[in-house]
Order: C-alpha cells, then structure tokens, then sequence
C-alpha cells in the first residue's frame, strides 16, 4: 500500500496565487465574446456591487453573478475560458511571485496541490493544467442539457473551502494538522484555520486581526492602490 503523502497545500486562487480577480474579468470577455455590449457589463458589475454595499453574503453575491451565464453553451463558455486565460498569460503579470514559488515547493516536494475557488471551471481548469495541479475545487454553476441554467450547485466560499479540505484530505487518508492553505480574504479563514500550516497572503484586515492568525506566516500580496 503506498504511503499518504505528508500533507497536502490548498490554494485560494484570486488575490492569492494570482494578481487579479478573475471572476469580473472572465465575465467582461464572456460577454465580449458572445456579442454583448459593453454596457452589459458595467451594469452587471454595478448590480453584483451594489449587492456587496448592500452587505449581501458573499455566496448570494456569486448567486447573483452566476445569473450572468444563463442560457450560455457550456462547452463555448470553456473555450472562452481558454482563449481569456491565454490573454491574462500575456506580460507575465498573472502570478504573485511568492505564492507561485510556495506552489512549485509544495508540488516538487510530491505533495497534492489543490486549487480552491469560488471561481469557475472555465478559468481554473486552464490555469490547473498550466500548473499540474493535483485537483481544483470550485463553484459549481448548474447545467441542463448541455446549458448553464443560471443557478449554482455550489458556491465554494468560506465555510465550503474548510469542508472541501476536510473531504480532500479523509479521501486520501492526509492528516491536516500536515496541511498548508494560503488565502487572502477573511472568507478563507475557516479553510486556514483547517489546516495545521496557515499562510496569509497579503495584509486583508480581517486576516490581520484574527486572534489565531497573529503568529501564521505572511506572503505579499496585490499592491495596493
């Protein structure tokens, strides 16, 4: 029988391991590509905003965002994504450098890379081949025949991300206390708090000012401004 390997890393990927946030940048090409105005898309994004301003939780607010895709082909929609990773690809800007370096030590050093997301297929499994990612855990957005519905199966945001772990690594027979997960947002922490090696990306207040996360170790993340 072969030995588990020794833990695991889960990657929070927007703002983490890469320097954008992919969801509204997919989405603007998403509607490009299939013939929509740009004003389609400015109005998109003031709704899906004001909906945050509002306070609305986060994982209705991708509800929200995953309406855009009703009645989208799924396999044109996972072609844009190909075509819209490969020009986020361009410049050499994706990465942060420090988590993509965190990313190869874990997987030369034979542990399973997760990429861990409330992103969706279409940008993730692109960017998990580029990579050799052992496996990404990502929304869900609902299909019927062939079609994205509009609806969402699943949500991948912050308790989700500590059961996807919690799932990943009793599948595999992993202790988590052997664990790494970075995350840049205050929606990772029940996914950081999962694992027994923590690392936060960039300086997010609510991370910053978490009792257990005082001592975890820091990367750089998106410059500000």
């Amino acid at each position: 029988m072969t030995p588990a390997p020794a833990g695991a890393a889960f990657f929070d990927v927007d703002e983490t391991l890469i320097a954008i946030q992919s969801m509204p940048r997919f989405l603007r090409h998403h509607f490009a590509a299939s013939g929509r105005p740009s004003s389609a898309f400015a109005d998109a994004v003031a709704e899906l905003r004001a909906l945050a301003a509002r306070g609305v939780p986060r994982a209705e607010v991708s509800q929200a965002y995953y309406r855009h895709f009703a009645g989208s082909d799924v396999k044109e929609v996972a072609e844009q994504g190909r075509d819209w990773f490969a020009s986020e690809l361009v410049g050499d800007r994706l990465f942060l450098p420090g988590t993509l370096r965190a990313f190869r030590e874990h997987a030369d050093s034979g542990r399973p890379t997760v990429l861990v997301s409330g992103s969706l297929p279409p940008c993730l499994h692109p960017l998990a081949e580029l990579l050799g990612a052992t496996a990404v855990i990502c929304a869900e957005p609902e299909e019927a025949e062939g079609r994205y519905t509009g609806g969402l199966v699943r949500a991948m945001i912050g308790p989700d991300k500590a059961d996807a772990v919690l799932r990943f690594t009793r599948e595999r027979g992993i202790r988590r206390a052997d664990c790494h997960a970075y995350g840049d947002h205050g929606s990772d922490l029940p996914m950081l708090r999962a694992v027994g090696h923590p690392v936060v990306v960039g300086d997010d207040p609510t991370l910053r000012d978490a009792p257990d996360a005082a001592g975890w170790p820091r990367l750089p993340g998106v410059a500000a401004g």
